[in-house]
């Protein structure tokens, strides 16, 4: 898979900071462009780029302006418990509970999950586009969106550990690839393909 043109290496690979910071570093011919994945690198709904500097403060999740004097965004953030390692081990002590494990191979978990995705997709169907954060759905609707998602996430996380896939290290090793396909310079505010872009 080709990241971008000249010679690429990526050393002090996957160091991570916290859980949402990845350093990673872009050798190439024309000398060395640090990479950060930050969880403060927010894109707002018209497309528009905007670092928010967030902190903790008694418990409360709090942002700063925009870059330039731009309009506010305030990404929503999840709680940080459970882990996927803490989802991984409940749905693993659930299946053994229940003797399902002989039923949870790969293939029916790859089914299953795509069953529940389509599950989700049923929930949208037939509404248009709709806005971040729900704002014309019932609290109904939202839970009924949140334990459809969930399924698809313990599906998700048990068919990574039947793959004996790692997936919070493939996630990151992943998103390093991926902000190498995509360099913020070339495909701002662009939905083409890496393959489309110009070297």
């Amino acid at each position: 898979m080709r990241a971008c043109s000249g010679e690429v290496r990526l050393y002090n690979f996957c160091r991570v900071i916290s859980p949402f910071f990845l350093s990673c570093q872009k050798m190439g011919e024309h000398g060395q462009e640090k990479l950060q994945l930050r969880s403060d690198a927010l894109v707002s709904p018209n497309g528009d780029t905007k670092i928010i500097e967030k902190h903790v403060e008694n418990g409360h999740n709090h942002a700063a302006p925009g870059v330039n004097g731009g309009q506010e965004y305030k990404r929503y953030t999840f709680s940080p418990q459970p882990t996927l390692e803490d989802i991984r081990r409940m749905q693993a002590e659930f299946t053994d509970e229940r003797n399902w494990n002989q039923f949870h191979q790969p293939r029916n978990l790859l089914l299953a999950m795509v069953g529940e995705v389509g599950e989700v997709s049923e929930l949208f169907q037939w509404r248009g586009e709709v806005a971040e954060g729900l704002p014309d759905w019932t609290e109904s609707e939202r839970e009924h969106l949140a334990q459809e998602l969930s399924d698809v996430l313990i599906y998700l996380v048990e068919l990574a550990e039947k793959c004996h896939v790692d997936l919070p290290q493939a996630v990151l090793r992943k998103m390093a690839l991926n902000r190498l396909k995509y360099p913020a310079s070339k495909v701002h505010g662009s939905a083409k393909k890496y393959t489309e872009y110009n070297e």
